[in-house]
């Protein structure tokens, strides 16, 4: 069973194990990680900080009772473009088993109900076959690629983009 539930600075301890396990994993498709938030107190931070601002809504997946990765909506806009972007992460041992499509699921009925938005957009390397999967298993299309979108493992890499549109969005 999977679910995803908003992260608790509780959750510090769990994903600073979680991120030393998948250092490796992970590290092609993250950013530079400064040392510190390989531990609790930089993970507690992160914890806080997404908690204080309004425009990000960070969960913990669970699977089974056991947190195995986080997702996110980031850069929440409201107004004219009831938008945000989706960003998420399972770790090794826990891939293959459909739990970031379910995540996925999870998070854009959130999005476009408690939420009340209209689009959400995804973007993963040109490589990330399996994301690109996850969001295509969840009614995401394909708008382009990005040259040069994010600074990923220490280079400019270009990612293929993805939206999701909410057809039956009307205004509160």
């Amino acid at each position: 069973m999977v679910q995803i539930r908003p992260v608790d600075p509780a959750d510090a301890d769990v994903f600073t194990t979680l991120a030393i396990a998948n250092r490796e994993f992970l590290a092609p498709f993250e950013p530079d990680r400064a040392e510190s938030f390989y531990t609790p107190a930089g993970q507690l931070s992160r914890i806080e900080s997404a908690l204080a601002d309004p425009h990000v809504h960070r969960c913990a997946i669970e699977a089974d009772g056991e947190v195995v990765g986080m997702i996110s909506l980031s850069v929440i806009e409201y107004g004219p473009a009831q938008s945000a972007n989706l960003g998420y992460w399972v770790a090794e041992a826990a891939n293959g088993r459909g739990i970031a499509s379910k995540a996925t699921a999870l998070m854009v009925e959130l999005a476009f109900g408690a939420f009340g938005l209209h689009r959400v957009q995804a973007g993963t390397r040109l490589d990330n076959v399996a994301s690109q999967k996850v969001l295509a298993r969840n009614g995401f299309e394909r708008i382009g690629v990005a040259r040069s979108y994010l600074r990923v493992a220490g280079d400019w890499h270009d990612h293929v983009l993805f939206q999701r549109i909410n057809d039956e969005w009307k205004p509160a």
